[in-house]
């Protein structure tokens, strides 16, 4: 067993990062260089592949059912391109819709931590297929939103990175605080190899990199009142909170389903799901807050 933790270990590590290196830089790629619409569609793309996976998470294993789900999503995703005015020539989308969808998103994660702390006592109130597909309407549905939502608010795309940024700080910061000072579980029942100190390790990297993200918005784009740097402060604090109740929403389903990674479509990571599960509990709040603390500007 230990013969594995040397120079194999080292191979995974290195495929982890070229992979999170290239991905990082298409997705980079595509929300810079898109215009809001077409971003749009390549999310739609995007949320269409999370949800080929969430089909394993519920258990679909039929071709028939799975087709079933994803014609689902896809018909919501259509009425809500219709919905929300989402088009070419758009400059922006309504406003007050998105905001419902991403009240309804953060409502749907909030309670999914009652979920979280309660189980497994709790396992017989949610587990069944139907219940685990509208779970995820609720994840994928408000992330969509909300990316699409910080794009045609700021077309150059600094909003949606910046969004990227600080859940990738808390998953950095978790990780390595939590390899070299991890001792209490935070959820042992859910995933064993997560800690409190990685929790606060999250926490702390996420509130350095939002500071000085704050500091170069205040100092290059626009000067920002005092409200408004407390606001962007409680940012990073509910961005690493609800980014850890993704990450352990998914731990719970993939435990259900007795499965180590949502796919294999991200060598090194896994699926498509194990990358954005902190995203997709963030985006919602996240982009409340920056609607309201930057009053739709950009």
């Amino acid at each position: 067993m230990n013969k594995i933790t040397g120079r194999e270990m080292r191979a995974v590590l290195k495929q982890r990062i070229v992979t999170a290196v290239a991905l990082l830089a298409g997705l980079i790629a595509a929300t810079t260089l898109l215009s809001s619409f077409g971003f749009a569609l390549f999310v739609s793309a995007t949320v269409m592949l999370a949800a080929w996976e969430w089909c394993g998470l519920i258990g679909l294993g039929k071709q028939l059912s799975r087709a079933g789900y994803l014609a689902t999503i896809a018909t919501v995703l259509t009425g809500l391109f219709l919905a929300l005015n989402i088009s070419g020539d758009a400059l922006g989308i309504n406003r007050y819709r998105v905001a419902v969808i991403l009240g309804l998103g953060t409502l749907f994660w909030l309670l999914s931590l009652i979920i979280l702390i309660t189980y497994p006592a709790n396992k017989t109130a949610w587990n069944d297929q139907s219940k685990i597909a509208s779970m995820g309407l609720f994840a994928l549905i408000p992330v969509w939103t909300a990316v699409i939502q910080l794009k045609y608010l700021m077309p150059s795309g600094v909003l949606v990175i910046a969004l990227i940024i600080l859940v990738a700080a808390v998953d950095v910061g978790g990780y390595f605080v939590g390899i070299r000072f991890g001792r209490r579980r935070l959820a042992p029942e859910l995933s064993p190899s997560k800690s409190w100190e990685g929790v606060w390790g999250g926490l702390g990297v996420c509130l350095f990199v939002g500071i000085g993200m704050t500091w170069a918005v205040h100092t290059y784009v626009e000067n920002l009142e005092p409200w408004q740097f407390i606001a962007l402060f409680v940012l990073a604090l509910l961005t690493t909170f609800f980014s850890i109740i993704g990450d352990l929403l998914e731990s719970m389903l993939k435990r259900n389903r007795n499965v180590k990674d949502s796919g294999g479509i991200l060598p090194g990571h896994g699926g498509l799901l194990d990358r954005v599960d902190g995203l997709m509990a963030a985006a919602p709040i996240y982009t409340l807050l920056v609607m309201f603390v930057f009053d739709g500007s950009g």
